[in-house]
Order: structure tokens, then C-alpha cells, then sequence
């Protein structure tokens, strides 16, 4: 089963608990409160991450998709060529999508219950948010409105207005540029940073954005498109500086 089935299903859900597993059984048609506690304790917990990471993605779109009022075409198609969803499964989670943008919660209670579960994975956290970047621009603009979600969500996500600036680099601007300024932000650096400070950066962010890494802590193998594109821009952003520096 995919894990958009297990999302879709119900499974994981009562395990997951939160806001994420009480939207999950909405959609499910599950009595959530009447699960024997007995039963959660046999998902496993990788599973358990997977349908969380999967479901927090489809909850958040939906509630950018409220920050500016609408939903393009575009985005829809992003959504679904991005996550690989297969046919049988679209409807359901569109489902879900809908449900997330008629709750009245704010997205606020389901980023913080990711915060919580991946706190030892910030890179995970990085993917999500790479997600909603790539929905979000789907159009060929952001909505400033769009943007503001994506750095509010990042700030309870733990990650300082400068690692929201990094990842907004990655996400939104072309790699290189007329001074290669963008190519440091990519890497999180100045252009002060010495030669060994650059090669060291660049060798830990390959490592901890692999996709394998990724999946292993709970990143699931639908969303591997999303950390190829990332490992893309980290390459391409050092490729900049390696020529421009002449690094051996």
C-alpha cells in the first residue's frame, strides 16, 4: 500500500493522534476516541512519521491555498505530478485537502505537531516545506500572502528567519546570478567563508539531504522528487562557487 492508501485508510491514524490523526479520521469516517489504545501500539513507528509527513502536506496546501484566497489550476497539477498519487487514490485525498480548508483551525496546531515529531530531523522538515515552495510557485509567482505562510510555518517548524532565507534561495531563485550571491545563501554562508568552510558545508548538507537519509527518518519514497530537486539546487549552488573560486 502507498502511503497516500495509508493516509487515506485511516492507518496510522489513531496512533498519530493530534490534530493530524484527528483530520485523517474525519476523512476516514473513523470514531477515533473509541480505538483501544492496545491497537496503536502495533503501528509501526516509521509508518507512523510517513502518514504524518504525508498528511501535514496535504493539510498545509490546503491551508496556504486559504492565505490567498484561491487554488490554480497549476497548483492542483504540481500537487499531484509532484507526490505521485495514484488515480484511484485522487479523490480521497482531495477529500482531505477539502476538509483541511472547510476546518477551522489554523494551520498553526498541525505545524507544530510536525515541529514536535521530527524535532531531531530538521532536513525532514526542510522537504515539507520544499513541497509547499513548489506548490506555491506552481503558478510562476508566489502570492506574498503564500510566502508569509511558508515563513511563518518554518519559524514553528525551529528554523531562524536566516534558514528561511536559505531555503527561500533554494526554492524560488535561480542558482548563480550576475555575483553568485544566491549560490552562498544556498549553502547557508557568506561570501567570507573560507575554501575549507564551503567544501565542509557542502559535504554535511549532500549527506543529511540524501535522498536515502531522508527516507529513513521518515521522509516517504512518494516524495523523493521533492529531495532530488533540493540535492539539485545544493550541486548546482556549489558548482557556482567551486568555478568561481577555483576549489580543487
Amino acid at each position: 500500500m502507498s502511503v497516500w492508501g495509508k493516509v487515506i485508510g485511516g492507518v496510522a491514524g489513531f496512533a498519530l493522534g493530534g490534530p493530524l490523526g484527528a483530520i485523517m479520521g474525519t476523512v476516514a469516517g473513523h470514531a477515533y476516541d473509541k480505538m483501544k489504545a492496545g491497537d496503536a501500539g502495533r503501528i509501526d513507528d516509521n509508518v507512523n512519521r510517513q502518514v504524518a509527513f504525508t498528511t501535514a502536506v496535504i493539510v498545509l496546501s490546503a491551508k496556504m491555498a486559504k492565505a490567498d484566497g484561491r487554488v490554480t489550476r497549476a497548483e492542483v497539477d504540481a500537487f499531484k505530478e509532484l507526490f505521485h498519487i495514484p488515480p484511484d487514490e485522487m479523490k480521497k485525498v482531495g477529500w482531505l485537502f477539502d476538509e483541511a480548508k472547510k476546518d477551522a483551525q489554523g494551520f498553526e496546531p498541525y505545524a507544530e505537531q510536525i515541529s514536535m515529531m521530527f524535532a531531531h530531523e530538521p532536513a525532514v522538515m526542510e522537504e515539507l516545506l520544499g513541497g509547499l515552495f513548489h506548490i506555491a510557485r506552481a503558478d510562476h509567482a508566489i502570492h506574498p500572502k503564500e510566502l508569509e505562510f511558508l515563513r511563518k510555518t518554518a519559524l514553528i517548524f525551529g528554523f531562524s528567519e536566516i534558514q528561511f532565507e536559505r531555503l527561500k534561495a533554494i526554492h524560488m531563485g535561480p542558482i548563480g546570478g550576475a555575483d553568485g550571491v544566491n549560490s552562498y545563501q544556498v549553502l547557508g554562508l557568506s561570501r567570507e567563508a573560507s575554501d575549507d568552510e564551503i567544501k565542509k558545508t557542502y559535504r554535511v548538507l549532500i549527506r543529511e539531504n540524501h535522498p536515502d537519509t531522508l527516507i529513513a527518518q521518515g521522509m516517504p519514497q512518494e516524495f523523493i522528487d521533492v529531495a532530488n530537486e533540493k540535492m539539485a539546487a545544493i550541486n548546482a549552488a556549489y558548482d557556482v562557487i567551486e568555478k568561481e573560486r577555483g576549489l580543487k
